[in-house]
């Protein structure tokens, strides 16, 4: 089957059967700035993707000198006039927009957000929804929603302070201050920041790779159930991961990753 082909993205297999699948935000002359093509193709992409069977991994980054600098202003103003006292018709825009973000949380294959340059506005939502983030320590963020007049609405707002915390969340979108990929680290937004780009590409391709070699039907369920958590009591997350795994514990994968210990071998996993 021929790759599909998109206006805002490109698929990249870097190195063939390590599993590990690179998405690039592909509009590098205007910095990656999110159009309504981004918005349906984002979507399709991570579906076909998270369907392929060969892909175990996920890496999220931006082409050219920066990650994204959020939605395209050229399209926010075509929105506001198309949408003027169409209050229901934005609705639903505005719903399809947050939904092409959430696939990100469908997709059950990891992402890993890869950021370098910047990360404004619109790209926080995205990068909220990925499951792993690794910076460069010049990267720069901003929660910029306040200053275009708007609350962020695609995800940031609710996704940021379970990750930041409410306190350093609430400043972030109340100010829309600028921070360094450094402070970035320091809050927890990301999990490293690496001195160039080349350190974060390097540092980042291992652990895909490392992800990418175990067993695919533990990292879904692991997601799985990470997700799933948010929004269960401790008992209800405990009740959900019993029921998932008393039927995936009888998994071949199980199998396999036993024999593989006594063995002294890499298992070798089967695909999803």
């Amino acid at each position: 089957m021929a790759e599909e082909k998109y206006k805002t993205l490109e698929v990249v297999e870097k190195n063939p059967k390590s599993g590990v699948f690179h998405l690039y935000l592909n509009r590098p002359r205007q910095r990656n700035a999110l159009t309504y093509d981004f918005f349906t193709e984002f979507p399709k992409a991570l579906y076909a993707l998270d369907h392929n069977r060969d892909v175990n991994v996920i890496v999220l980054s931006g082409a050219g000198d920066h990650f994204c600098s959020g939605i395209d202003i050229s399209q926010l103003k075509s929105i506001t006039q198309s949408y003027h006292d169409a209050g229901e018709s934005l609705r639903r825009q505005i719903l399809a927009m947050q939904d092409s973000v959430t696939a990100l949380e469908r997709c059950r294959k990891p992402v890993i957000a890869s950021i370098h340059g910047a990360c404004i506005g619109g790209a926080i939502d995205i990068v909220t929804a990925c499951d792993l983030r690794y910076c460069t320590e010049d990267a720069f963020f901003s929660v910029k929603e306040v200053d275009l007049a708007l609350a962020a609405d695609l995800g940031t707002l609710q996704r940021l302070p379970l990750i930041v915390g409410y306190g350093n969340a609430m400043e972030l979108a109340l100010t829309a201050r600028r921070f360094s990929g450094s402070e970035a680290k320091q809050l927890g937004l990301v999990s490293r920041a690496f001195p160039s780009k080349d350190d974060l590409d390097q540092a980042v391709s291992v652990l895909a790779q490392e992800i990418a070699a175990k067993s695919p039907l533990a990292i879904m369920g692991t997601k799985t159930v990470l997700l799933k958590s948010r929004d269960l009591t401790v008992d209800q997350g405990l009740d959900f991961v019993a029921t998932m795994n008393s039927a995936r514990l009888l998994s071949s994968d199980l199998t396999e990753a036993v024999a593989a210990q006594l063995q002294k071998r890499k298992p070798v996993f089967s695909k999803l």
